[in-house]
């Protein structure tokens, strides 16, 4: 069903992405793909559909789970866990290896001591079989164990000619620093990948979206609701697809509006809480860069400016790039605008 939460898995639950998965589907044997798009925008389910429909064995690492300060034991407890989720297919190419155990229906890896097995090591195990490496919002990765792991990825991309890596994420500028193509330090360094770029819908699309969720669930729906549920929500079918639940439930579009900004909300003052526990006055030089953008200042004088005004004192144009870059990388804005207008309304209510 279109207004199922939860990520789609099949094809004819996929609304309209035809071309997006014919070219994850005819690029699958390169050693690099990347999913990219803003938030909601449909990437987990563009990946589950691909994987389902390839055939291929696979695993699915779900990066969200880490913190931002993960160590070692943190990844490779995440990937024990995707490895015994997929065990039944895997058993044969894990059993023997060393550093990893199979103990029932768990994988157990060794992360240190006699045993440890490096991540290229466990990438050369894996390629004794044709396999699919899937890696959702892969930008958590960076940090601590960034550097190894671009290490290993580059001695796969040349040596593992059976796996594929096909890495998402949202925060499309953090994914390009973790992969490092341009960065000459990295080890991927000229690297190529395939990048499948998911866009919005268009409005006529929107529309569609909505009347056909609307349809599965046996609720007829004026085309009025439609058109400003399609404003507001600017072509993005994760919102979509929560602005269609919500209006099942409360019959209110102001309910839906207000439900939608305080989600975006919560994710905002998340952002700025996390910047302020490194320093309080980058906390709140986060806040006001966000609340004077979504004034429109919309060129470097007015934001330098407005942010200036709201702190009280004259900030150095290091300091603001870096915090305009940051939001830049993280997808919240480009050239000085919310590429989601649900968080701009969000950002009005920061304090």
């Amino acid at each position: 069903m279109l207004f199922d939460e939860r990520p789609k898995e099949r094809r004819e639950d996929l609304f309209d992405r035809e071309a997006e998965l014919a070219a994850i589907m005819d690029n699958i044997n390169r050693p690099l793909l990347v999913l990219s798009g803003v938030r909601r925008i449909g990437k987990t389910s563009l990946l589950l559909v691909a994987l389902n429909e390839l055939g291929h064995d696979y695993i699915l690492i779900d990066a969200r789970e880490l913190k931002a300060n993960y160590g070692r034991r943190d990844l490779y407890s995440l990937l024990s866990k995707a490895l015994s989720s997929r065990l039944s297919r895997l058993a044969d190419v894990l059993k023997g290896v060393r550093g990893v155990n199979i103990m029932g229906n768990y994988v157990e890896i060794s992360w240190r001591g006699r045993d440890y097995i490096s991540l290229a090591e466990l990438f050369d195990a894996l390629n004794r079989r044709r396999l699919i490496v899937a890696i959702d919002e892969a930008q958590r990765l960076r940090g601590p164990m960034g550097a190894e792991l671009r290490e290993a990825l580059a001695h796969a991309y040349d040596y593992d000619r059976n796996l594929t890596f096909v890495l998402t994420g949202s925060e499309v500028g953090l994914l390009h620093e973790l992969i490092g193509v341009d960065d000459p330090s990295s080890p991927l360094y000229g690297r190529y990948y395939h990048e499948v770029q998911l866009g919005r819908f268009s409005e006529d699309q929107s529309a569609e979206f909505l009347r056909r969720g609307f349809e599965e669930v046996g609720l007829k729906v004026s085309e009025e609701v439609i058109d400003e549920m399609v404003r507001l929500f600017d072509g993005i079918p994760g919102w979509l697809t929560f602005a269609g639940n919500q209006y099942l439930a409360a019959r209110s579009l102001e309910e839906v509006r207000e439900r939608a900004i305080g989600v975006a909300l919560r994710e905002l003052e998340n952002l700025v809480e996390e910047k302020s526990r490194a320093s309080p006055s980058a906390g709140r030089r986060y806040r006001l860069a966000l609340k004077c953008i979504a004034e429109d200042r919309n060129s470097w004088s007015s934001l330098k400016r407005c942010v200036e005004e709201g702190e009280g004192v004259t900030i150095s144009s290091s300091v603001l790039n870096n915090v305009l870059r940051t939001l830049e990388r993280l997808s919240i804005v480009k050239d000085y605008e919310f590429l989601d207008p649900v968080y701009k309304e969000a950002t009005r209510r920061l304090r």
